[in-house]
């Protein structure tokens, strides 16, 4: 059972299902909030007992001891007698809480990738945010000195929060809505001057010039009268802004948007082929932003083909089909009946196509054959691949060819060992797309060479390609990267050799998928990468069933956890009908979870297919390849499997 922690409030606990966890008394949650302050550390007991009582009685100890107890009967109630806490643990001479499912933990984390958004998205994030809220941080304990560090920091993030989200929607053109909150914000923290900047503007932009300057006026005898202080330069220049009227205070993003919207509806009839081109556009951006926006994208997109069919003009139904050049890392669609319907209409457009018809239409509808077919083991995508990239070539139009070298990445997984061939795509991908500024295809080309780099072993390449994705995606509003590296970055500290923290910082990477809209990665990703890593260090495998299932890689974990309970024959089974893995970028990790169940129960035949799967792969770190999990090197995976039948 996973269980979710609050202190944005009083202090709570959810079960799975959100049933709140009877936590007992006020020294319960005490003893609750003082170990989630310490953010997974240890806590000793003895600092326990100084932080409960000013003056600790003379049990102290055992009534702690006691605490602790009823706790983890709490937050664990189907955890069997005599064996150990999974959450409130003991280490050494104190405790500490492993959890990464903290309402203040998941606050910090949206408010600095809201930071990094563009307004739309960065606007969503935050009202999400601030929802979490349920009164003041740790409210059951306003006066412990050990609560005060973390209810400073929180309530100035959830004031930067709240502005950073009036900020947002006063860039989407949105200033109305804003005043209400501002108005209730800064009769509550006076000194913020950001907070009566922000007001101002609002109440400016929504048409009331002498409201704004009243509200400036109010700030300034606020600031002398409370704090003595002149208001600072950015409030005095507002002033003089809003007094000559200057253009530089109308709303960037939202008033240019809405405007340019309503004179494109005004200027194109309503079945316009520049419209209907202009949608796909409008989708392939909206798709980069993840999340909603990314299933909205998907949603939509189907339909906008099937409309450019139903015109019959062959070429504007290329033109539609491969102006979504969305750039795909992941060698698992998130919708495989829409991708089946994509490949089929841009199968069809190709026939379609007249003679004598623009050449790069025609690369990208195979480039678009070659995307959405990934994790098959069928000839014509990769040949679709090829042809296109050679199409591209001819062309020398880069935007074609990073789109054709897209899809011969997706199509570079027909066995196992082709780490070197992606190295060398994601190369390509990075010189074109910089020299032609590409950003999107660039932070492609970066995330490929990450994946194949640590295939091959070479961590610190893989550091540093992890680096530079975050940087470009930083610089152009591109959340889905962090998806990418925070799973990088916790599979580096499982080929480092810290299974601990490698555990923890994979459920926290878990967190970054729940609303990321790419169920074709998420699906069972976390319980296969602490199944992977278990393995790896020899640890028992457990019960991995409650992290949301096991998605496509049932088949593949079922044996191996039927014999982790000591039913062999339950999992010989198993293997009976186990099929090959699909062609995609787990190949590797899955055929070696099928190699180390055949070793389990003397599977020769079994052992046989996995070693010779996973021989061109020999130099490679099994599972690597994916960026986010591992196995160990597939020459310790193959020397086991050779002693099986050898």
């Amino acid at each position: 059972m996973r269980v979710e922690f609050g202190v944005l409030g009083p202090v709570a606990a959810w079960s799975g299902d959100h049933e709140p966890v009877a936590l007992r008394g006020p020294r319960h949650r005490a003893v609750l909030a003082r170990l989630i302050v310490a953010r997974t550390r240890l806590v000793p007991l003895d600092v326990l007992i100084d932080d409960l009582w000013p003056v600790p009685p003379e049990n102290a100890a055992a009534a702690v001891r006691t605490f602790v107890a009823d706790l983890r009967r709490a937050l664990e109630p189907d955890r069997p007698p005599r064996t150990p806490a999974k959450l409130l643990v003991t280490e050494g001479p104190g405790y500490a809480l492993r959890t990464d499912a903290v309402d203040a933990w998941r606050f910090e984390d949206t408010v600095r990738t809201a930071s990094k958004s563009a307004p739309a998205l960065a606007a969503e994030q935050l009202a999400q945010a601030l929802a979490w809220w349920r009164g003041p941080a740790y409210a059951d304990f306003p006066d412990e000195p050990w609560t005060r560090p973390d209810r400073t920091r929180l309530n100035e993030l959830r004031s930067q929060a709240i502005e950073g989200l009036a900020a947002a929607r006063l860039d989407l053109g949105q200033a109305a809505a804003v005043l209400g909150d501002l108005d209730t914000h800064t009769a509550e923290h006076p000194w913020r001057e950001n907070a009566w900047r922000l007001l101002a503007l609002a109440l400016y932009r929504d048409g009331r010039q002498a409201e704004a300057l009243a509200v400036l006026r109010r700030a300034r005898a606020m600031l002398a009268e409370q704090l003595g202080l002149d208001p600072g330069p950015e409030l005095a220049r507002l002033e003089a802004e809003i007094l000559r009227h200057d253009p530089g205070l109308r709303p960037l993003a939202g008033e240019v948007w809405t405007a340019a919207a309503t004179a494109f509806d005004r200027a194109l009839a309503a079945d316009a082929r520049l419209r209907l081109e202009s949608t796909v556009g409008i989708l392939r951006g909206l798709a980069v932003t993840g999340g909603s926006g990314l299933q909205t994208s998907r949603a939509h997109r189907l339909a906008a083909v099937a409309a450019a069919e139903q015109l019959g003009d062959p070429e504007l139904t290329a033109r539609v089909i491969g102006a979504y050049d969305v750039p795909a890392v992941w060698s698992r669609v998130d919708d495989q009946d829409q991708a089946a319907q994509i490949v089929a209409a841009a199968r069809r457009t190709l026939v379609a196509l007249p003679v004598g018809a623009p050449v790069g239409p025609r690369a990208r509808l195979l480039a678009t054959i070659a995307v959405e077919s990934r994790g098959v083991r069928e000839p014509q995508p990769a040949e679709s691949a090829k042809e296109s990239v050679a199409l591209a070539r001819d062309l020398q139009d880069p935007g074609v060819l990073v789109f054709a070298l897209n899809g011969l990445f997706m199509q570079s997984f027909g066995r196992c060992g082709l780490a070197p061939v992606r190295d060398g795509i994601g190369a390509e991908l990075i010189e074109v797309s910089a020299r032609h500024g590409l950003p999107t295809y660039e932070v492609l080309g970066h995330l490929v060479r990450l994946q194949a780099r640590s295939a091959l072993g070479d961590l610190p390449g893989a550091t540093r390609y992890a680096e530079a994705a975050d940087e470009l995606a930083n610089r152009h509003d591109l959340p889905l990267v962090g998806v990418f590296t925070t799973w990088f970055r916790a599979l580096r500290r499982a080929i480092d050799g810290d299974p601990d923290e490698a555990e923890y910082a994979y459920r926290a990477a878990a967190e970054t998928l729940t609303d990321a809209g790419m169920p074709g990665l998420s699906d069972g990703l976390l319980p296969l990468a602490l199944l992977c890593l278990r393995l790896t260090f020899g640890r028992p495998i457990g019960d991995l069933d409650d992290l949301g299932g096991w998605g496509p890689y049932e088949p593949w974990a079922r044996p191996l956890l039927l014999l982790d309970r000591g039913t062999p024959d339950a999992a010989r089974a198993a293997l009976r009908v186990l099929p090959d893995p699909p062609a995609d970028h787990v190949q590797e990790a899955l055929w070696c979870l099928a190699g180390r169940a055949a070793i389990g129960v003397r599977d020769e035949d079994l052992a046989r297919r996995a070693y010779a799967a996973l021989s061109p792969a020999a130099d490679e770190i099994a599972g690597a390849g994916t960026g986010l999990l591992s196995l160990g090197p597939v020459s310790a995976q193959l020397n086991a499997l050779a002693a099986v039948f050898g």
